[in-house]
């Protein structure tokens, strides 16, 4: 059965991953101040909830890769976050950068015009609270925005979570490997696209993807050869470390 969707997927061909691909600090306003400077239209991030309940950026589970703090992030308040270096492993120059609240993230991509899949990112055994916490604020923060954010996740508990909070906002699963029931795990979700890892999709899972009615991005691509080839396959937009490689110029008049 295809999907009907009520209107063409609004978002860009390229999307900047963790906000600023390798450029800048991931998953911070550097990150996503790198992606404006270089053209990007659209970002992904990933948002987790603190120890109380405050949505914002964070990709691992522990504080300690990207920033000067130890520990699992689900112990930590917004305030103790707040009080860490989330920049300085990248460089003196972003030394003190914040681990920022989805709140700080929304009113910078609204007024840039920076589009947003933000995935959540839940802690262990948090999947249902952080995909309905995340959702509702994600519907508070772009309400009225003409393209509202894109909610991924791996967690189908997650997924359905925010599908039961908030209905109206689309949604995409994210896999590494397409799994034989992708339709019917999509149709459950009652999403609009499918999130895969490149190196896995084929011409033909791609082709039953697209036939189907739904949308595909592909993670993480850092070539352009590779770019071109996918989206010949029907891949609709991919998410990028390389923002110094794949330039949004040159897809502009494609």
């Amino acid at each position: 059965m295809t999907q009907q969707h009520t209107s063409p997927w609004p978002y860009p061909r390229l999307v900047a991953h963790r906000g600023g691909g390798i450029m800048a600090p991931e998953n911070t306003l550097a990150g996503f101040r790198a992606g404006v400077a270089y053209g990007y239209r659209a970002a992904e991030c990933d948002v987790k909830l603190s120890a109380d309940n405050v949505c914002f950026l964070l990709h691992d589970d522990t504080v300690d890769r990207t920033t000067n703090g130890h520990g699992l992030a689900a112990g930590l308040s917004m305030a103790q976050l707040s009080q860490l270096d989330a920049g300085g492993w990248k460089g003196a120059q972003f030394a003190g950068e914040a681990l920022p609240g989805f709140a700080n993230v929304a009113v910078y991509c609204r007024a840039q015009g920076m589009l947003l899949n933000v995935e959540i990112k839940p802690c262990p055994g948090r999947d249902a609270e952080t995909g309905r916490l995340v959702a509702q604020e994600a519907a508070r923060l772009w309400a009225g925005a003409v393209v509202p954010p894109l909610l991924s996740s791996f967690s189908v508990e997650a997924l359905h979570a925010a599908q039961l909070a908030e209905p109206d906002l689309p949604r995409a699963w994210l896999v590494e490997e397409i799994p034989a029931d992708w339709q019917a795990t999509l149709q459950s979700l009652a999403c609009i696209a499918l999130h895969c890892d490149h190196a896995t999709l084929t011409p033909q899972l791609a082709a039953a993807i697209k036939a189907a009615g739904y949308q595909l991005l592909c993670y993480t691509v850092n070539d352009v050869a590779r770019a071109r080839e996918i989206m010949a396959w029907g891949v609709d937009s991919v998410c990028t470390d390389r923002l110094d490689v794949l330039q949004p110029a040159q897809w502009l008049a494609e």
